[in-house]
């Protein structure tokens, strides 16, 4: 299985009671699916995977199925702090036809976090996992990163397919991918570093920017494939606004009101998670009119 390519972690929507909206997210997809993407991450930590509980979890799983296109790959977010919940999530994962489950780094006991606990709960998720499993590293969430010589371990059982490495350090990609075998694929989850990745041999992404701006994700990631390096570096340039603004600022919420203001269903995040301010969804929108013409036009 190759998940090379722009990946968006889809958000979570809600109603305005707080509730699921599955028929929102259905519409989402359905337009994602007349864009380049390849596929969706779904309950990943732009989906607010952490605050939904197992039913919900399971509903948009099967929602998302419903809607994908068929020729979509579907990654679901599985990881939580016990193996064996972990376990019981990716192979309901499975069940309900993903392609591959998305593992994040138990992190809440992180003195006993070593590196030996590491290797063990992941082997343990990929000898019992009925889909192949990519290693998650977020250490801007968990306070724990994933090492080169850790994923090295990992990377030569069967069922470990590759690893999304989240941190943005372009050094630390670089080492993951010189320690593991060439079949292992290493996709980031930072816009701002996409391109230097994919220049040392990252696969593709999981882009929280992609939710909001899917072609212009997708069209950085194929510039790089093609060789085009002048017009890969213009493009790198203009996804680091909306990243630093959307994501790495203003987090989901400043993701889903971007998405808003592009036609998609961003709506509200749950609490703990604050609605924007005034003030800031004016931020976005004056980022979103920079960018929005470069990736509607191409130019």
């Amino acid at each position: 299985m190759k998940l090379h390519g722009i990946y968006p972690p889809l958000t979570t929507p809600f109603a305005g009671d707080g509730a699921l909206a599955l028929d929102r997210l259905q519409e989402n997809i359905a337009r994602y699916n007349r864009t380049r993407l390849p596929g969706y991450v779904l309950t990943g930590s732009t989906g607010e995977a952490v605050l939904l509980n197992r039913d919900e979890v399971e509903r948009v799983w099967a929602a998302a199925r419903e809607a994908a296109g068929a020729d979509k790959l579907l990654v679901a977010g599985t990881g939580v702090e016990s193996t064996a919940e972990t376990i019981e999530r990716t192979n309901r994962a499975a069940a309900l036809g993903y392609h591959a489950a998305l593992v994040k780094t138990p992190h809440y006991y992180k003195p006993q976090m070593t590196s030996a606990a590491e290797v063990e709960h992941f082997l343990r998720v990929a000898d019992a996992a009925r889909i192949p499993i990519l290693l998650y590293s977020v250490p801007q969430f968990t306070g724990l990163a994933l090492e080169a010589a850790v994923v090295a371990r990992l990377a030569g059982h069967a069922n470990i397919l590759g690893i999304k490495e989240s941190s943005g350090n372009v050094q630390r990609v670089t080492e993951i991918i010189q320690a593991t075998p060439p079949g292992f694929q290493t996709l980031v989850g930072s816009a701002t570093t996409l391109y230097p990745s994919l220049a040392v041999g990252a696969v593709g992404g999981v882009l929280a920017l992609a939710c909001a701006l899917p072609e212009l994700c997708a069209e950085l990631y194929e510039a790089s494939r093609a060789g085009d390096a002048d017009r890969a570096r213009t493009l790198q340039h203009r996804v680091v606004p909306p990243t630093l603004k959307f994501v790495a600022e203003l987090g989901i919420p400043g993701v889903k009101y971007a998405m808003d203001c592009l036609g998609y269903y961003g709506g509200a995040s749950r609490r703990p998670l604050l609605p924007l301010t005034e003030a800031q969804k004016r931020e976005v929108e004056a980022v979103l009119a920079a960018v929005t013409p470069v990736s509607a036009t191409g130019r």
